[in-house]
């Protein structure tokens, strides 16, 4: 049996990367998203093709989680924010993921 290495990558596993983006003209910190979140919100972004209602779910999905303290925001906590701040946030944590087309555009 191998003992494990201090650089392993086991060391890693749980480990959230994370940077300061602008909202609403305030630094709020955001993470990286990880596998299973991704794969989430996928199976969530399927159902749009079905119901365009749906989109602003998978916005909210996103956010809550990547975004501090979010998780504890409620749909009606939502529906108090500017449409276009929140599209932006969304846009920002997809992008620093690297998923969807602005993940793409981020790698290059």
């Amino acid at each position: 049996m191998v003992a494990a290495t201090r650089g392993g990558i086991r060391n890693f596993v749980g480990k959230r990367m994370s940077k300061s983006v602008k909202f609403m003209g305030e630094d709020l910190t955001i993470s990286k998203l990880s596998v299973a979140e991704v794969m989430k919100i996928q199976t969530e972004a399927k159902s749009i093709e079905t119901d365009e209602n749906k989109g602003f779910d998978v916005l909210k999905t996103v956010i809550r989680a990547s975004v501090e303290d979010a998780s504890e925001l409620t749909d009606v906590d939502f529906d108090g924010f500017p449409m276009d701040e929140l599209s932006k946030l969304s846009t920002e944590i997809m992008k620093f993921s690297g998923i969807g087309e602005q993940g793409k555009e981020a790698g290059k």
